[in-house]
Formats: C-alpha cells, structure tokens, sequence
C-alpha cells in the first residue's frame, strides 16, 4: 500500500525558512575533505539519503569521519588516496555521490564495486567512462553497456594529458572529472565536445575546488587546465551554503501565494547557480529582496503572474517549481533546453507531464521541452505519484495553494535532500 499525504487547499502566512544544506555542494565538500592532506571541520552539513550513502562510501574507504555536536563533522583528510583499495560500494540513487566516486575511484585505483537501486543502473555514465579510460582509468559496465553497476581496477599511466568528455547529458560528468584528476598530480586539459549543459554547476565545482587549494583555468566553458602538482588542502572550517534548489519550493509558495516568505542560508552572493531561480520569479511578477544570507519573494495581491517562455538550461532543478508556477498563469507556458531532466531521478519530463494532466492542465512534451497550458479549474483531490523523485514531491506540494488540494504520493521520497518537507510546508500555512 503506497503511503500518501493529503494537503488541504491552503493559504500561507508571511514566514522565514532555514534552508538545509546544499546537496551539491555537501557531497562535493565531503569527497573534497576526504581526499585532503589535512582535517576539515564541516558545518550546516544537509543531512539526507544522498549524504547519507556518499558518507558510508567513505568510511567503507576507510576515512575517519567523526560526528560533533550540532550536525557538525570532523573529516580526516587521507592525503590525496583512500586507506581502503577494496570496496563493496552501494550508492542508491545518488548521482552527486556515483559519479565523483567513480572518478576518483578510477583514477587512484583498486579493485572497487559501485552500484545502486535499479533507477541509477538506468541513468548513463558511459560519457564519463569514456574519458577515465581515455586516462588510463579500467572501468567495466557489469551491466548493460554505458551504464551502472560498475568495476573499477588498477590504472594504468598512458601518458595521455588531454581528455575529451560531452557535456550534453550531465554536469556531473565533468564535475566528476574535475575533482579527480588533481589526484595524479599530473597536468591535464579536459576538453568539452558538444554543449556543456548545466554550467552554474561546474561553478560550484570549481569554486569549492579553489577553497581546498586547486585552482582551475576554465577557458570559456571549453577548455579546464589542471596544474602539475595540485593537492588537496582543507579549509580548517567550511560552512556548507542553504540548498537553493529546495529554496524554489518555497520562493515559488511566495509567489503564487501573494505572500512574503524568507529563505535564509543562501544570498546575494551564493556560489550556487539556482538562486537565479529567484530572478526568473522577478520577471513574472515577483518583488525579491537580497541579502547576505537570505532571499525574500513576495507580490502585491493586484499583480498578476505573467506567463512565461523559458530557455531553464541553467536552472534545470529548479525550474521544475516553475512547471507548478506556470499553472497560476492561467496561459500558456514553455520550458526549453531540460533535456537534462531525462536521465535526473525518473524521466521529469514525461512524470511532469503525466501529473500536470491529473490536474486538468493540457501538456506537450518534446525531447527537450515542455510545454503547458493551465486548465479553468484544476482538479481537486488529484493523486500525484511522484516516481521515487524527492522533486516531483516538492514541485506538486505547490498545488495546494492553487485552491484545490492535492494527494501526494510516497511524500518520504523527499528524504534524498529535505527529510521534513512536509512538515516545514505545513509551517508556512495559516
């Protein structure tokens, strides 16, 4: 029996969110102190399923990690390779967990087993495992070919310098390639062919890479140069930066609610590409107030939300609220260039487009679009499977200030990144 949660048509009060910690920049700080020469005390850690499993990985690698008060983590840096050379590692559906280990797995070498639930056996990394071997890297598919599970063994030094990798599929590719090839000591240059998608990603890379001592030149997004010599060196103490794409949920609530509502933990100057999201809000009819640690989204109830037609490349998570946002238009609107929403946690492009019509809403998917015109009335007491995809749950909350409510189901698939969901939404209601 699927567990479901029935939200109630709801109108909200003005309110102020504590952010959790950023996924991204959570899993990326912790592989990054994992593999430094020295110990890192983390704080504002997001504590989920998808820090959870990058967290058993390490330790199964066999770094210390040792839990503080207040969610803090002490991690002892293993000096640029893992005690362990064998590994047994299951990794759930945790793609900003897989893909950097698999990199850095394949680089060092060892004798290492990765897998995870059956959707992550479904998302491609053969972009990715084609330019590890391009490096010398052994990685076998022990599955289909291009896919998950994977073994990795003892690399072999080809003297190949310059790795080609594409860019069109996942950031994640070239993010996992980024922080693992420093670990040769080796210069390299990775070149892109084809588009980079996503590239306010690889900026969190390459700014959290600079915060532990490797610094990058990234030649307009087409070439990364990466010095002869670079290690790993810890900040004494990193404050891991309020998950912007979870910020959407609620910045979106602001504004189809008519209401002030805060989110604190991210601001003005945020590494995290997502915090566009809040102005991508401003020109349909938000007023955003910025500051150092928060953003605020209201509207006046006299404005109304306009419709949009959106390139969301650079925003591909968040621009899921924005499918919600779109039904409070009452026109037609369009998101462009998500193709990268395909391979994500399920297909969100065909799951969005599946869910929005149980609300009444008329949806054209293309292979890299949506496009979705809103219904007179939407259907109340509409059921939304949400495919195992903590975003899917999120997104569809949205609905229940539309003046219907919703029945979500499986609403525990948020515990990927944000475990209280719920109950911070039914914070915010009156």
């Amino acid at each position: 029996m699927t567990e479901s949660i029935r939200l109630p048509a709801s109108t909200l009060k003005p309110s102020t969110i504590a952010l959790p910690g950023s996924k991204s920049i959570s899993n990326r700080t912790l592989l990054l102190a994992a593999l430094s020469d020295n110990v890192c005390e983390i704080h504002s850690l997001l504590k989920s399923d998808d820090t959870d499993r990058m967290l058993e990985a390490l330790d199964k690698l066999g770094v210390q990690i040792e839990s503080l008060p207040e969610g803090r983590l002490k991690v002892h840096g293993s000096g640029g390779r893992f005690p362990n050379q064998t590994a047994d590692l299951f990794l759930g559906n945790a793609g900003t967990a897989f893909r950097p280990l698999t990199a850095a797995l394949a680089v060092l070498g060892g004798d290492y087993h990765l897998h995870g639930v059956p959707r992550m056996h479904e998302r491609p990394i053969g972009d990715l495992v084609d330019a590890l071997r391009i490096a010398g890297a052994d990685v076998q598919y022990l599955g289909n070919e291009n896919y998950p599970p994977l073994q990795i063994g003892k690399r072999k030094d080809n003297g190949e310098r310059v790795i080609p990798i594409k860019g069109n599929v996942s950031s994640q590719f070239l993010t996992a390639l980024l922080m693992a090839l420093p670990l040769t000591g080796q210069a390299f240059e990775i070149h892109m062919v084809g588009e980079l998608i996503s590239k306010p990603y690889i900026d969190i890379t390459l700014k959290l890479m600079a915060q532990f001592g490797v610094d990058i030149i990234n030649e307009n997004y087409r070439v990364f140069k990466i010095p002869a010599g670079a290690k790993y060196h810890a900040p004494e103490h990193l404050y891991v930066e309020g998950d912007a794409s979870s910020a959407s949920y609620f910045l979106g609530a602001g504004l189809i609610a008519g209401t002030p509502i805060r989110v604190t933990g991210i601001g003005a100057h945020s590494i995290q590409g997502d915090v566009a999201f809040a102005r991508e809000l401003e020109k349909i009819g938000a007023d955003v107030i910025w500051g150092e640690n928060f953003v605020e989204i209201s509207r006046p109830a006299e404005r109304k939300i306009q419709a949009f037609d959106l390139d969301a490349n650079h925003i591909p998570d968040a621009a899921m609220t924005l499918a919600i946002v779109a039904l409070a238009t009452k026109q037609p609107c369009t998101l462009r260039n998500i193709g990268s929403w395909r391979v994500k946690e399920t297909d969100r492009i065909a799951a969005m487009a599946t869910e929005l019509r149980k609300l009444g809403a008329e949806v054209v998917e293309e292979a890299e679009a949506i496009h979705i015109t809103p219904p007179e009335t939407l259907t109340s007491d509409a059921v939304i499977d949400t495919y195992d995809d903590h975003r899917m749950a999120m997104c569809f909350s949205l609905a229940s200030l539309l003046g219907v409510p919703v029945i979500i189901n499986d609403p525990k698939c948020t515990h990927k990144t944000f475990p209280d969901y719920f109950q911070v939404f039914a914070s915010l209601t009156k």
